[in-house]
């Protein structure tokens, strides 16, 4: 079967989400152009890096061609919205893609679906009929600046951190492994 590629030129909007309470939640990107959404599903991690590297995409961009690139982009322009309901996913991101396409000046952003085994680099932002879906999303530096952000905000959104050991505070208690089971108790 040949592959499937969702390709948005210009989303009316491109974000992160999530479905679920903290410690236990789903992430997910959705894309969406007039009538038209499609959800993927992707690990917390993997939008922590996108969001990063778009950052510094960015910054070259700026550095070798001169493009317009914001340095903060205005609260309002971030996409505040939950995610658009019902959210279906396509499929489960398993390799990204990120590059600049000179002649639209736009961030081009592929997602494909993970596969069982090695993607050929050779499919990652090309319209080959061998590989797995993808959807490919075009962003203005601003709207990638702005994903970017929203990004940030929703990976941070959840379990605060041990001050100790870094792992995530469950509201059912937490073991930290660096206080060894030691806890001083509260004499009154």
């Amino acid at each position: 079967m040949a592959r499937v590629i969702h390709v948005f030129r210009q989303p009316d909007r491109f974000v992160a989400g999530t479905v679920g309470q903290p410690g236990d939640r789903v992430f997910y990107l959705q894309a969406v152009e007039s009538a038209r959404t499609v959800s993927v599903t992707i690990e917390k991690q993997q939008v922590a890096v996108l969001a990063e590297r778009i950052g510094s995409l960015l910054e070259e961009v700026h550095r070798r061609f001169g493009a317009e690139v914001p340095d903060d982009v205005p609260q309002e322009v971030v996409d505040a919205d939950p995610l658009q309901v019902p959210v279906e996913e396509e499929f489960r991101v398993g390799t990204m893609g990120l590059g600049w396409d000179a002649e639209t000046r736009a961030v081009v952003i592929e997602l494909l679906a993970a596969t069982e085994g090695e993607v050929d680099e050779s499919v990652v932002l090309d319209d080959t009929d061998e590989g797995p879906d993808a959807v490919r999303v075009f962003l203005s530096p601003v709207e990638a600046r702005a994903f970017a952000e929203r990004a940030d905000r929703v990976v941070n959104a959840g379990r605060k951190p041990c001050p100790l050991c870094a792992e995530p505070l469950d509201p059912a208690g937490h073991v930290c492994p660096r206080q060894n089971g030691y806890r001083r108790s509260e004499e009154t």
